[in-house]
């Protein structure tokens, strides 16, 4: 139960911290359009592979949007990420 707390926390920090770095102006536009692109690709109804596909349907999920994720924060500069979690520490 602890673990899953913890998880949860972490969570919340990392998102928070993601929010912080989509406002900030020094984030260049194309990992803003990406994280965009990942938060609109889980929320949006359609899927590249259908969900009702057992297993390959989900798998698209997976892969595709913790991959737009990734790309989005090495494009972002370091400078800007230690900034925000400097921000977010200080509240």
């Amino acid at each position: 139960m602890d673990a899953i707390k913890a998880t949860g926390r972490e969570l919340k920090k990392k998102l928070a911290l993601y929010r912080l770095v989509l406002k900030d102006p020094r984030t260049p536009t194309l990992p803003k359009a990406l994280l965009w692109l990942a938060i609109g690709y889980t929320l949006l109804p359609f899927d590249l592979i259908p969900d009702f596909l057992p297993i390959i349907g989900h798998v698209d999920d997976v892969i595709i949007v913790p991959l737009l994720i990734v790309l989005a924060l090495r494009l972002i500069p370091a400078e800007v990420m230690e900034d925000c979690k400097k921000r977010l520490e200080g509240d």
